[in-house]
Order: structure tokens, then sequence, then C-alpha cells
């Protein structure tokens, strides 16, 4: 099964800490979004991972060669959108399905069971859903897309949202057109020529944090603590007064006296003697009070 995981975004939401890094390579407590991403991939048997580049592509290649990605798709000079990939991927080495997964999700799906519904649902495609009424924005009708609010389509009273992750059959991958650099366009074309995505929401109130804001990447890394079962990481009591739910990352640097609660300190991050960091995501040059 090969399965691409979009990563050549700029990860705007998340700057000036992506100024640093691609966003894919943003840790989350122990481990990259990435490394993350990919593991939630490799629950699938027989997995042949993809990934693509465009924003830093020079150290997201150098990351996911040495993760054993079996190839990346660097894109130059301009980067490809999300139903890009999808079009040179089948122009340049085909294959007979495709699982896509967004590099920017922290989340719990079984992803062999949305599979085996995919496959099954006489679709082209489909769509792994959630259920967040802040943004549900895909209407859904019978089990398949109707439309995508304010975009096309019907509004229907059933919606969801769209978790990232997404499956194409040979012949989907074989319709997409180039200029459908937007894959919502190439939805919408499916659902004009009666063919619309399969929508399947048997998962949707499985675990799902967008961790593409600040909000979300805070949310994320108090999920990976819990799991990981600490309190804090990284964190040395030597110079710290006291410290709660707080992750420190390499090349922080901790003056004497500090007091941390709910925070994320990422290289270059910069402490005053005695100063007391509450509900704070810091790193060089920037702080984002949450």
């Amino acid at each position: 099964m090969r399965i691409l995981i979009l990563a050549a975004g700029l990860g705007t939401r998340l700057r000036p800490l992506t100024l640093q890094m691609p966003k894919p390579l943003v840790r989350v407590v122990d481990k990259t979004i990435l490394e993350l991403q990919m593991e939630l991939a490799n629950t699938i048997p027989e997995a042949h991972l993809h990934v693509n580049a465009h924003y830093f592509a020079d150290k997201l290649t150098e990351a996911a060669t040495a993760l054993g990605f079996e190839k990346v798709w660097t894109e130059e000079p301009e980067i490809l959108g999300t139903g890009g990939p999808l079009f040179r991927m089948n122009a340049e080495d085909p294959c007979d399905d495709l699982l896509v997964m967004n590099s920017d999700c922290y989340c719990k799906f079984d992803l062999k069971s949305f599979l085996r519904l995919a496959r099954s649902s006489g679709a082209p495609c489909a769509l792994l859903a959630v259920d967040n009424p802040a943004v549900n924005s895909i209407s859904v009708k019978g089990g398949y897309m109707a439309g995508i609010q304010n975009r096309f389509g019907l509004r229907t009273k059933e919606r969801v949202t769209f978790s990232g992750i997404s499956w194409y059959s040979k012949r989907a991958l074989q319709m997409i057109r180039e200029s459908e650099r937007d894959v919502r366009e190439f939805w919408k074309r499916l659902c004009e020529m009666g063919m619309p995505p399969f929508i399947d929401d048997s998962q949707k109130h499985a675990l799902w944090i967008d961790m593409g804001t600040p909000e979300g990447l805070m949310r994320a890394s108090d999920f990976r603590r819990k799991e990981l079962g600490v309190g804090n990481f990284g964190v040395s009591l030597e110079n710290v007064a006291n410290a709660k739910a707080t992750v420190l990352m390499p090349g922080a640097e901790i003056s004497a006296g500090v007091s941390l609660d709910h925070v994320i300190l990422f290289p270059g991050a910069k402490t005053e003697e005695n100063e007391c960091v509450k509900n704070e995501i810091r790193g060089q040059d920037f702080a984002w009070k949450l």
C-alpha cells in the first residue's frame, strides 16, 4: 500500500516557529509531526511511505530519508497544492491506489477500517471525516459528499470536517487533472459527474487535533504527555523553582528560579531569572500566550 504524506506546505499559521524549520519537523514532546504521522501510516501492512517537500525541502528530505521513507517528491520551483502531487505521482510512478495523509493532525484512527470501507464504497475516492462543529463544512447525503460550504453543492443538515486522510483508487488517480491543484476542484467535478467521494464518518469522534495552530500544537502536546505518562518532559529541576505540564526542548535556555506552568519551550527560547511563565509557547524571538 502506497501512502503519501503531504508535507510541502509553508506552515504559515505557526510562524515564526516555522521560519526555522518546516512544520512536519516541529516536535510534539518527544517526536516530530512527521514521525507521528509515519507511525500511524505504518499501522497499514506493507506500507510504502512517500512524502512531498517544498518549504525547507533539504531539511525535510534529510529527515525523511533518515526515517526510512521510500521516496521524497520534491516540488520545485513552485508548490503543487493538494491535488497536484496526485497528478504528478500518477504520471511519473502510477500505483493501484493511494492513501493520502496531511502532516499536521494529531489523531488516533483505525486506518485499516477506513481503507476497507473506502474500497467497498464504490466511489472513486473517499475522505475520513470527524465531527468538529466549529468548522464542519462538508455536506453529506447518504454517506457521500453533497457539497462544500461556500464552494459548491448542497448545504445539508449532516455536515462533517475533513480529517486530512483520504483514499484514491486507480480510477481516481487517472481522472485527476494537472490543473486541479486544489483537490477540492476534483471533488467538485466528481460530484457533478454523479460519482461523489465517499465520506467515512464511522470514526468521527476519534481523537483528532489540528496541530497547525499554536492552540492545536499545545493540545497535541498535552495529549502526547498523557500518552507517555509524564507530567513534564525534558525538564531538569536543577534551576527550575517548580514545573507543571511543561515541555522543554533542547536548545531552550532556563534561568535560575523559573516557574513553569503549562509551557512549551522550543530551541532559542529564553527566560528571565525567577520568571513565572504560564500557558505559553515560547521560542526564538517569539512567545504565544494561550
